[in-house]
Parts: structure tokens; sequence; C-alpha cells
């Protein structure tokens, strides 16, 4: 989604600035100046010169279409030495860098400013706006949505309705709840119209006719004038409703435990719908071919398939051009890719979480990661996802350390944080395993290291006195199993009534496995939205799930910290009021 935070009006706000700029010893700026030499300049000048001067280097190196050399030297710029017109064109500058490059961390920087100067109503919105966009991608979506949502009370703008959908369309029913300011008639509409989406529960024949009373109840809102093309998409899947779906799992082999458990999720979600849910028939996979195994399918009426769950079989229908009906496999294929029409591919991957935890790593401004991998093959994949997204990330690996899941974790730790130093370490082991880590780095010194690892050290129930070792470490799970952390309590879980029919302490370890259940059921509802809005998104069990066009989903897990051996939410970085200062207003 493009937003536009350097058309005319910001350029004209920038050059406002520009020539607003008076302080003593700030050399006039002409395209003719050579940057380099101005940066060899600030090298040599007092700290308060040598930021203005980079400062005008940022800027002749941003005009001259030198963007990321322009934003490298704006964010090594020290802003304390900033005064006045001066602070206010690096925090536009930065900020309007920041944005156009993919570095949200500049822009949050930037927007600080506002707590410091004053700035016109027209920069403050653009720098809110800017901010916004900032949190969204760091996927903070409630301040995102917030902010957004302050900007367009204030400006009225009608382009970033797609943004705001973007957001919100991703909040929890509490989260989304916490936004609402009743005098707000373009907050209280966006609410509503979020909650009638929620509510709808995939029903797109139900939504269209709700649709339409919201819009006679909001004839003057943004999103009335300029609806998401998110929700006017789904215009043309009325009538398409799924009412039949097949299910492949085996009923025998070395799968079929899994197979049961998945199962026994698809089942109590079908229950809990009732009347409005879809019929199932379940097929035996270890009886019959896939191609068999369709054709019964089909003549039961079948519009969508769940399954198969074996990864050969997905990878076989990798293999192929087209499905006969709408697949969602529970599991990946061992393709780089899915391009198979029809296809979708949907698993509790491993690999997933490495790369997320990658991600929320550099957000979280890391740049040199430890890894600690088992030394098998479920340890070599997941480090090498982990790795590799670190990598196109632009970070660098300190170490890579492949132990041995029976033997003590002392050395295996103590190799992992010797030098060169890390800032960050990545954990991918199991309870036993991953409580020797922590007091080991309190023995080497390097207890403050943060620690990022995968749902796999949470055996799924509070043991306080057992995971007293882990305090400290961070680590993402599913919503179902951190409802706490995740969001706020179990009563706003997603699809709570099944949550409560299935949750046992007796048995956590397949726990995960009967949510993935409960959202196929839901994602197999949806394919056909899925088919015509690859990025489609959906609060599920096991995350919040969405599409991106290359027939996979993918779960953007909730991030829990260990707190005197409980899984607690994260709140540094979180919902605090770190917005850009209203205060000028």
């Amino acid at each position: 989604m493009m937003i536009s935070t350097r058309g005319p009006l910001a350029a004209t706000l920038l050059a406002l600035t520009l020539a607003g700029c008076s302080a003593p010893g700030v050399i006039q700026r002409t395209f003719d100046e050579d940057p380099d030499q101005l940066l060899t300049q600030a090298a040599q000048q007092q700290p308060a010169q040598a930021a203005q001067t980079r400062l005008q280097a940022a800027d002749i190196l941003a005009r001259s279409e030198r963007r990321p050399e322009a934003l490298e030297v704006a964010k090594q710029i020290d802003d304390s030495q900033l005064k006045g017109d001066n602070l206010r064109q690096w925090a536009l500058l930065l900020s309007e860098l920041g944005d156009s490059e993919g570095d949200p961390q500049a822009v949050l920087r930037a927007t600080s400013a506002t707590k410091l100067v004053q700035f016109s109503d027209d920069q403050l919105n653009l720098l809110l706006l800017r901010q916004g966009l900032a949190f969204g991608q760091l996927g903070q979506a409630q301040k995102s949505t917030r902010i957004l949502l302050q900007v367009q009370t204030t400006s009225g703008r009608e382009d970033i309705n797609d943004a705001i959908w973007a957001q919100l369309s991703t909040l929890s029913e509490r989260q989304a709840n916490a936004l609402a300011q009743p005098d707000n008639a373009i907050v209280t509409g966006w609410l509503s119209l979020a909650a009638l989406v929620r509510n709808s529960n995939g029903n797109i024949d139900q939504l269209f006719t709700q649709l339409d009373d919201w819009r006679v109840a909001n004839t003057d809102h943004p999103a009335n004038r300029r609806m998401p093309k998110q929700i006017t998409a789904m215009r043309d899947l009325r009538g398409k409703q799924v009412t039949k779906i097949a299910v492949m799992l085996p009923e025998s082999g070395p799968l079929a435990g899994v197979a049961d458990a998945i199962e026994e999720g698809i089942r109590a979600r079908q229950k809990v719908s009732g009347n409005s849910g879809a019929k199932l028939a379940f097929l035996d996979t270890s009886s019959a071919s896939l191609d068999q195994l369709y054709q019964t399918a089909k003549g039961g009426g079948a519009q969508v398939v769940i399954g198969p769950l074996d990864k050969k079989d997905v990878s076989q229908l990798e293999s192929r051009s087209s499905v006969p009906l709408p697949t969602l496999a529970l599991n990946y294929g061992e393709g780089t890719s899915n391009t198979t029409v029809g296809l979708f591919e949907y698993g509790l991957s491993a690999e997933d979480e490495a790369r997320q935890a990658a991600r929320r790593g550099w957000q979280d401004g890391h740049r040199k990661a430890s890894v600690l991998v088992p030394n098998n093959d479920w340890g070599q994949r997941v480090g090498e996802a982990f790795w590799n997204e670190w990598k196109a990330l632009g970070g660098e690996v300190a170490s890579a350390v492949r132990y041995s899941p029976s033997a003590p974790a002392t050395d295996s730790t103590r190799r992992a944080v010797s030098e060169p130093r890390p800032d960050m370490l990545f954990l991918l082991a199991l309870p036993d395993y991953a409580r020797q880590v922590r007091p080991t780095l309190q023995y080497y010194n390097a207890l403050k290291l943060p620690v990022y690892a995968t749902s796999h050290l949470y055996e799924g129930r509070p043991q306080p006195n057992l995971d007293r070792d882990l305090d400290g470490v961070q680590f993402l799970d599913i919503p179902w199993q951190i409802p706490d952390a995740a969001v706020g309590g179990a009563e706003a879980l997603p699809f709570y009534a099944s949550y409560q029919q299935l949750r046992s302490e007796d048995n956590p370890g397949t726990f995960r496995l009967k949510a993935m259940g409960v959202d196929a059921y839901e994602l197999a509802r949806r394919l056909p939205q899925y088919e015509a809005i690859p990025q489609t998104r959906m609060q599920g069990a096991t995350g919040m799930l969405g599409g991106n066009g290359d027939g996979r989903i993918y779960r953007e897990l909730p991030w829990a910290v260990f707190v005197n051996g409980v899984p607690a939410p994260i709140l540094a970085g979180g919902d605090t009021d770190d917005t850009a200062s209203s205060e000028q207003r």
C-alpha cells in the first residue's frame, strides 16, 4: 500500500523550513556544493557546527537522489546539537528518508523532535502520518491505528483509509475498543466497521447486508466515501459461501496421532458454528491416492479441501499446475515456492517463528546475533531460516553454535557468547535444555544479553518453579497458549468458545495441534476470499494468519517474556503514549 508522504505538500513544507533556517554559521545551500566535501569539513568542526554541516550534506544527497547515503548521514547527526529551524528540518528530512527507504526506526527517531520544537499543523500531521506508518511496519498495530486515526480526525485525509484498515483489521476486540473516543465520529465509525467485519466470521452475504446498514448510519464517514479496498473487493464473493468441506487426514501410520488432534479441533469449531457452519466429510489419506480422494470429495459436493498432512503429499501437489478443488494443505511442501493454482499451505512452522524472531530482534535495534540450535535436521532448518532472514535484514552473525540436546548447555552457551560478543541470542530449544541457558549466561556475565526464542521452550502450562530459570527470555507462541500476554486474558481470545471446549491442562503437547485444527476449519471457509484477496488476514487461535499471494498462509505470533517463571506481556516498546506530541494543537 503506497501512501504519499513525499508529495507537493511535503516538498513545500521542507522548502519553507529550509528557507527559514537562519542559525548563525549555517552555510547557504546550493546544489553545486559537494556533500562529500561537506562531510569531510564536518569531521573537523565543533559538535554544533558539525551537526548543521552534516544536515546540509544530507539534504543535498537527498535532492541528488543519493537517498540511501542521505539516510545514513541524517541518522548519524547528533540532533541534540540542533535547535529551532535546523531541528525541524532534520526531523522532516529524516522522517521522509526513513519512510521512503524502509527504515521505520529512523522515522520514530525523527518524530521524537515534536516534543522539543514547535511545528506547524501541516508539518505535524505529516510527521504523525509517517510515524503511524512506521509503527505499522514494526508490527505495533494499535499504536499505528491510533496515530492514523488522529491524522484523519485532524486533516480529513481519505487516502489513508487503506492504511487505517490494514492496521485496525488486525486488532482484537479488546485492542480495538481501547481506541474508543465516544465524541469522535470518525473513530467510532471505524471501530463499528471493524466490529461488523470481525463478527461476520467470514460470511460475506451477512457482511454486506450489515454494511449497507453501516453506510446509512455513517453517511459522512471517510470510509463511507472511500471504502477500504479489502472490503470492496469482497463484494464479488457474495453467494460463494463455503458450505461443505472435505478433510483429508490419515487414520493410520506415523501421522495418525497428529491428525487426531487436528481433527478434534476441526470438529470442535464446526460444532460451535452450528447451522451457519460447513458440513464436513472426512477422507482417509492412508487408504487411497490423492487423485482418488479428490474424486470422492468432488462427488460428495465438497467446495474446498482441508489436507493433506504429509509433507510428501503436499510436495506432490506443489508439482502440479493446479488442484481439482481449492485446497488448504496442513503442511509445507519441500519446494522453495508454491505456484500451484488453488493450493494454500498452512502449518505450525518453526522456520516461520525463526524468521519472525530475526525481524523482532532487528526491530529492537540489535545488529549482531548469535545462534544456538540443536545439531540435527530440525536445528539446521530452523537455524538457516533465522540466518537467512537476519542476513537479508543486514544483520551480522557473531557465531552459530550447534549443540547436542543430550549434553549440558554450559559449553555451547559459552561459545555462543564468546568473542565476537553478540548483542542478542537466538535460541531454539526444548524446555529442559532452554532452562539451562540463562543460568549459564549469568555465570559468564552475560545475563543482560537479550534472548529470543521460539515457542518450543514453553510446555504450554504455568510452571513457575521450573520456569524461573527462563526469566527474561522473550519467546513467541500462539495466542491460545499465552492468552494473558497475547490479548490480556482468555476471554479475549479468537474463537473463545472452542478454546474453552478444547483446553486441557492434562495434555498441553497436543493443544497447539487442536488450535491448528480450529484455524484450518476457519481458513477453509475463507479460501475463496484468500483466492480473490491474497492479503486477507484472520485473527486465529494460532496467530494472525495472512497471505501475500504466494500460496502460503503466514502466522504472525504474539510475544511474551518470562517473569517469575510465567509468560507475561512485553511492556518495553508496548503501547505506551510515545506518539508525536499533540500538545502543539
